[in-house]
């Protein structure tokens, strides 16, 4: 048998090397995507000057936005109370990050108009009065779950895969591979929003009318 210590000075050389396990990380993501069509990964999620790189950051970007804008628990902040600038009737400027907005009580019927809330009710940008919404945000990549990252990524390589080569053939994703990662979602959904069919019945109907 060998030395005690042998076995010791290995284990401890062996945590060392050995690197810990890290969430997806945006160029995680595109260089998976990259990998699909053959291409050498890159060092910078920066435009590196290269087409299908550039394609491929184009296209995940364009993913996030797709899948954020459904609204999910952790992109949305509800209750938000948005205050119009002064002096009053003031306009209502929301985050430079919103995707969708909604008015939580019927006294106001406002839509989202590039970055300032425009009433429908009296066809103005003008507010009086605070109004309470609920805000779903799009989020950089590091900040959405684990979960989600991994839908994108495996959603934005199948489109990349089929717009650049426009076959399933090769070892990237496919469409079993997109419902999967999907179904992992929409379990950390439901799991993470803790939804009750009884005092929520309007966000449990979002998450299951969702095209996704």
């Amino acid at each position: 048998m060998g030395s005690p210590l042998f076995f010791i000075g290995a284990v401890t050389a062996l945590k060392r090397t050995s690197m810990p396990l890290a969430l997806t990380t945006e160029l995680d993501a595109l260089n998976t995507m990259l990998s699909i069509i053959g291409e050498a990964p890159v060092n910078t999620i920066e435009d590196t000057g290269l087409v299908d790189a550039v394609m491929a950051r184009q296209i995940l970007h364009e993913t996030m936005r797709e899948v954020q804008s459904h609204g999910w628990h952790w992109n949305t902040d509800r209750g938000v109370n948005l205050i119009p600038q002064y002096p009053l009737p003031g306009e209502v400027f929301l985050p430079a990050n919103t995707l969708m907005v909604d008015a939580v009580d019927d006294r106001h019927d406002v839509v989202q108009r590039g970055v300032k809330l425009w009433d429908r009710r009296n066809n103005t940008y003008k507010f009086s009065e605070a109004v309470k919404v609920d805000i779903v945000k799009l989020l950089d990549f590091e900040e959405i779950p684990q979960a989600a990252r991994h839908y994108i990524m495996v959603r934005a390589g199948r489109i990349f895969q089929d717009r650049v080569v426009g076959s399933e053939t090769l070892a990237g994703f496919n469409e079993k591979d997109e419902t999967r990662a999907l179904v992992r979602l929409r379990n950390a959904e439901s799991e993470n929003a803790d939804y009750n069919l009884l005092s929520d019945n309007w966000s449990v109907a979002r998450i299951l009318n969702r095209r996704f």
